[in-house]
């Protein structure tokens, strides 16, 4: 990529494009486990035994690591950089690796399973055994998010999509084998593709990241890359290390105060069914930060990347505008989806409080995208706690005062939270933008 040309609405549509397929492909992964393991033995118990226990546990060991993209995206600009973002991820993953198989195999997995979880029993076994066949899942995310950061700044970002279609491919592998022998458990038939997927897709970056680092990121360092110490990028990712940890924390706030609200069997039911659709029309906003780290040093990067936020805010308005105002919403909760009629009303009417969510996301990683691309990473981690602050006093109140149903409060919550996060990222971005404005 070529750092001296001018910035155009080309080069960052691009640039996005790939990324965003990359999320959207990620949100498709979920649907095709529940397909094949809801045509298996005993479904109930082994997807929930997946949605309970093995993804929630498996999402929180891995959350310190879930940063590595943006912060490889910023710093891997030359050789030494390079080196230093891959001892302190190397550090990172196998300590955390070691976490999960304290927690998958020994009796540490029963405490946090049955004390902290509150899993039923039925699905107390299978989970173990899904978490065990999930153990490379932390070292691989680790290792292919770095790399994929190195692609993004060298202009390589197709290669992003490229990685999720082939985990996507080991996917589909493994769930058929699965699917054809039949006997074999759901659980483990919904690990095996999952960690097949990861080891798959962390394979292919590492092969097509070989081409920047032998060529583009080695010319880089003749003398030009920046003098970063060890200390400096420690410093740096540390405050952005645990905000989707914190974010996490929103998850379990959220099904909670469903579960105290009217209906809450019904409310629990359809939640993850309008959690991954609103997941999925946010998802082409979620790629953008990346995009703003790596381009904005470009002449006219600013103005041209706001201008792309702008139109990329609107965009991705329309989808769910269209949902909620034509006949598509009973088409997807009724037909695609296959609610019953009493789940798909909750849900048809939940998913206008969420009409600001893709627009606020967009704007949010625009903000957050000028933060980091400057090293100023502790707003980020800020904004996260405004979020959930925010989250857990809606919640509260919707709660104590039973003022809307649960999901309706739940989605609210989210949306508020959103603004509010997206609110704090620009303040603390404002002085960044100026600077650029001046210049």
């Amino acid at each position: 990529m070529d750092s001296s040309k001018a910035l155009d609405q080309q080069t960052i549509f691009r640039t996005w494009l790939p990324l965003a397929a990359s999320w959207l492909l990620m949100g498709a992964e979920l649907p095709l486990l529940s397909a094949v393991v809801a045509r298996l033995a005993d479904p109930d118990i082994h997807l929930a035994a997946y949605s309970g226990i093995v993804f929630p546990l498996a999402l929180v060991i891995e959350s310190p690591i879930i940063m590595l993209l943006t912060a490889s995206t910023a710093l891997s600009r030359s050789m030494r950089a390079y080196k230093k973002m891959w001892r302190m991820m190397t550090w990172m993953s196998v300590v955390l690796t070691v976490l999960h198989v304290a927690i998958a195999f020994t009796p540490l997995y029963d405490f946090i399973a049955l004390k902290i979880l509150n899993a039923p029993v039925d699905i107390i076994e299978p989970g173990r055994i899904g978490l065990q066949i999930m153990t490379p899942w932390t070292w691989a995310i680790a290792h292919r998010r770095f790399n994929q950061g190195v692609l993004i700044r060298f202009g390589q970002s197709g290669a992003v999509g490229w990685g999720t279609a082939m985990r996507l491919v080991a996917d589909v592998i493994v769930l058929a084998i699965g699917f054809a022998l039949y006997d074999v458990a759901g659980i483990v038939v919904a690990t095996a593709a999952v960690a097949a997927g990861v080891l798959a897709e962390a394979a292919y970056i590492r092969w097509k990241v070989q081409a920047v680092i032998t060529g583009p990121l080695r010319e880089a360092s003749n003398g030009k890359g920046p003098a970063i110490t060890q200390r400096e990028v420690i410093l740096f990712y540390l405050p952005i290390a645990f905000a989707p940890t914190i974010g996490l924390l929103g998850q379990p706030m959220l099904t909670g105060a469903m579960g105290r609200m009217d209906v809450p069997l019904l409310t629990l039911a359809v939640w993850p069914t309008v959690n991954s659709l609103i997941f999925m029309l946010r998802a082409a906003g979620i790629a953008y930060t990346e995009v703003v780290v790596a381009l904005l040093d470009r002449p006219g990067g600013l103005r041209q990347l706001r201008r792309f936020t702008v139109w990329l805010s609107l965009g991705l308005s329309v989808p769910l505008l269209v949902l909620c105002t034509t006949p598509l919403i009973d088409i997807w909760f009724d037909r695609f989806i296959g609610l019953r009629p009493e789940l798909a009303a909750l849900g048809k009417s939940a998913l206008w409080f969420a009409v600001l969510m893709p627009p606020v996301t967009a704007w949010g990683c625009y903000f957050e995208g000028l933060l980091i691309h400057h090293k100023r990473s502790a707003p980020v981690t800020e904004a996260v706690v405004f979020f959930i602050v925010t989250l857990f006093g809606f919640l509260f109140f919707a709660v104590q005062t039973q003022s809307m149903p649960g999901l309706n409060a739940a989605v609210c919550a989210m949306t508020l939270g959103g603004v509010v996060q997206m609110l704090w990222l620009w303040r603390r971005s404002h002085g960044i933008a100026l600077e650029y404005l001046e210049k």
